[in-house]
């Protein structure tokens, strides 16, 4: 299945919401609501956006600060209503 680029910008806002940026990584198994979250990932990390954690009991991931102005402004074109709420 083809994933869309509405699906990652709604994964990577949650992300930038929850000030997920860097070091400061969220549990994947948070984002399960997403159904094609594997494919998001794998997307992201291709496109350098995404920095994962391999941890002994659960993965993390973050997006990368080395990225953030494309990052930010591929949420803001993908999810224009939430613009506001990015920095």
């Amino acid at each position: 299945m083809k994933i869309g680029d509405l699906e990652i910008a709604q994964v990577m806002f949650k992300l930038a919401r929850k000030d997920n940026w860097g070091h400061k990584y969220d549990r994947l198994e948070h984002f399960k609501r997403f159904q094609n979250l594997d494919d998001i990932v794998k997307e992201l990390k291709r496109r350098n956006w995404l920095i994962k954690y391999d941890k002994p009991n659960f993965t993390g991931i973050a997006l990368n600060t080395q990225f953030k102005k494309e990052i930010v402004d591929f949420i803001k074109q993908q999810l224009p209503h939430l613009s506001e709420m990015i920095k």
